[in-house]
């Protein structure tokens, strides 16, 4: 009986199931007479690549007999896992207009259409929501409005880095802009910032549609107190590429720029960056190129707007114009040329480097000049600037090059450098550079600058020797002129500028550097892994070290002064009180001689000359002392009036240990 039961429950249960299934069917097939099936869902819409609207506005869409939609129907957009509803408030003949919800923001945004249960996706947009609609002038092509708080902002210089105008009383501007370069920047007026994507400034939108196409890009701009008088740390070479230890290396750095933040704190702060963040070689090979960069450098600095350069290192060699080798640049870091204002002084980035001739391989073949679409760009961006503005002018590259047999020339392509100087004539110009990773400074009264009120400062590396001096020996962060590793510090005041360089780990009075050259000498001993089958060339580059610094008791003191220009003066005197001349000459730096070249020398596997050894360079002075055991007094005194002294005690012992980050 027990299992007769079992039997007939099991079959309840079964036409219970049955049952459920056939009215559940029955249900679907009697719902809605109404209802349209899902085959007659079916709209043709086109979107706009970009809208502009209100906030909670209503939009107007194109389209042939209402594009299929109903009022019924939801028009919604998604980003960012989110939803928006926006209701179809009407359809007509040629299009049908769209509620655009008061929560959406400006971005870009999945389209799609609902109705009843079913969703359909018609594509892709970009919303723009607007202060107010402004209809533009027949031919404009991009146009916006630059505002603050306070409202509308007049006379901010905008392009797209071939067209220049201003806004209007209303804070608007219009472009007739071909959209060669697919942006649009403004030159940021003094006393008001920009916002901040972690350290890079956002000065620069990029355009969303074709060149046939309007589009409206706005600028919010906030007001700030402190331009008055504020510093910017220029920030020369960093090659970061997850190599030779420099990430750890860097953060010595960062550390060293956050301790001089904070020590300041109630002083405004900017930084240009001078180009070769990164190293293109290891994009591929290291995975580490910009991106990379720009979530070391947001990781390790705060509150710090840092304008950047595009150098060499920061093209994509792997391109085959000068246009698609810089377009990662841009795509992550900033335009390759642009212009800001900081206070009562005008700052003008240009791209100084050109690889026209990129052949897609690790050639390279570039040119240190300056275009003729940038030199075109710049007159117009001048022409809203008075004669009376300071310029600094940032690029990548050295204008000037000092030379052992002339004191200075010219570095750069003469023909566009020339047009340059053209362009800037009438203006007191500062031009800023890197890419040696040396220092030196060209003053007007340095006969090659032609009678222009022109200066150069080129700013030294953070990185240094490319992060190896620091890699051999730990402490000793040492470029190829002996500069120490750093940046430079510019306190402006007004139209007043000053500079000083900051050696990073040293405190801000270590400005020069004094050997003992009795107790500094290299020799073949120096390097006993060498091996003896090197070639020739390679042995004599080590020896011009070997010669340069033999073992002598000549009582000689050579002093290197990086941030050395002939308005500065030396003055050294011996412990009786009698002042020594100084002779200004070219030398090796021994502890960079010491710290790397030495070391990269002494290699087993050595069979060509290394790359980053000590080089030969200006900013040196020797004096003589009358004996072995005499005291000396070396000031310094740069043209702001800073002194720096060191009291010498001679014997003066030599060692990189002796040099050490302090």
């Amino acid at each position: 009986m027990r299992k007769i039961k079992s039997n007939l429950e099991y079959s309840k249960i079964l036409l219970y199931l049955v049952f459920a299934v056939i009215s559940s069917l029955y249900g679907c097939e009697s719902g809605d007479e109404n209802e349209e099936p899902v085959d007659d869902f079916n709209i043709q819409i086109s979107l706009p690549s970009t809208i502009e609207v209100t906030k909670g506005g209503e939009y107007v869409f194109t389209a042939q007999d209402g594009g299929g939609l109903k009022t019924s129907d939801l028009f919604i957009l998604e980003s960012g896992g989110i939803s928006y509803v926006c209701p179809i408030t009407a359809v007509s003949s040629t299009g049908f207009t769209v509620q655009i919800s008061n929560e959406c923001k400006t971005g870009d945004y999945n389209v799609s259409v609902k109705r009843d249960v079913r969703k359909k996706p018609v594509g892709k947009i970009y919303v723009n929501i607007v202060d107010f609609l402004f209809t533009p002038d027949e031919g404009t092509t991009v146009y916006g409005l630059v505002k603050s708080a306070e409202g509308g902002l007049k006379g901010v210089v905008v392009s797209d880095g071939v067209e220049v105008t201003t806004t209007d009383e209303q804070g608007i501007y219009q472009l007739k802009s071909a959209k060669k370069r697919n942006y649009v920047f403004i030159s940021v007026p003094g006393n008001y910032e920009a916002p901040s994507l972690g350290v890079l400034p956002q000065f620069f939108q990029k355009l969303k549609a074709n060149a046939n196409t309007v589009e409206r890009v706005d600028f919010t701009l906030q007001k700030v107190e402190g331009q008055d008088a504020y510093k910017v740390f220029m920030l020369g070479d960093m090659h970061l590429a997850a190599r030779t230890n420099d990430l750890s290396q860097f953060s010595d750095f960062t550390t060293d720029l956050n301790t001089y933040m904070n020590a300041h704190a109630s002083e405004k702060m900017y930084a240009i960056a001078l180009g070769d963040m990164t190293w293109d070689l290891y994009w591929y090979s290291n995975n580490f190129g910009l991106p990379e960069y720009l979530n070391t450098i947001n990781s390790q600095v705060k509150n710090l707007q840092i304008f950047h350069t595009i150098g060499n290192h920061d093209y994509d060699y792997q391109a085959t114009s000068d246009f698609t080798a810089e377009l990662k640049y841009m795509n992550h870091i900033a335009p390759t040329y642009y212009s800001f204002n900081i206070g009562e002084v005008h700052y003008v980035v240009m791209d100084d480097i050109d690889c026209s001739e990129y052949d897609g391989t690790t050639s390279r073949n570039y040119k240190k000049l300056t275009s003729a679409e940038q030199l075109s760009w710049l007159e117009k961006d001048l022409a809203y600037v008075d004669k009376s503005t300071p310029l600094v002018v940032a690029m990548h590259a050295q204008v000037y090059l000092p030379s052992e047999t002339a004191e200075f020339k010219i570095d750069h392509d003469i023909t566009s450098t020339e047009q340059l100087f053209n362009i800037l004539d009438g203006y007191k110009v500062h031009f800023v550079t890197g890419h040696t990773h040396k220092t030196f400074n060209v003053t007007p009264q340095d006969a090659i600058t032609g009678g222009n009120d022109f200066y150069e400062h080129n700013a030294g590396a953070v990185c240094a020797s490319w992060w190896w001096s620091g890699n051999l020996t730990p402490g000793v962060h040492i470029s190829p002129d002996g500069t120490p590793g750093g940046y430079s510090i510019w306190d402006v005041s007004g139209k007043d500028l000053q500079y000083v360089y900051k050696a990073t780990g040293w405190p801000e009075d270590y400005q020069f550097r004094s050997y003992d050259l009795n107790n500094v000498n290299f020799s073949l001993a120096d390097v006993p892994l060498m091996p003896s089958s090197v070639p020739t060339s390679v042995k004599n580059k080590y020896m011009q070290y070997v010669d340069a610094y033999p073992a002598n008791n000549d009582n000689e003191v050579l002093i290197n002064i990086w941030n050395w220009n002939p308005r500065w003066t030396l003055t050294v005197t011996d412990e009786s009180g009698k002042s020594l001349t100084p002779e200004k000459v070219w030398a090796y730096d021994p502890l960079h001689i010491a710290a790397l070249s030495v070391k990269r020398f002494n290699s087993a596997s050595l069979t060509s000359t290394p790359s980053f050894i000590t080089d030969k360079f200006t900013h040196f002075f020797k004096v003589k002392a009358d004996n072995a055991d005499t005291d000396l007094t070396i000031t310094v005194k740069d043209e702001f009036g800073h002194i720096w002294t060191e009291n010498m005690q001679r014997p003066k012992v030599f060692s990189t240990d002796a040099y050490k980050t302090k």
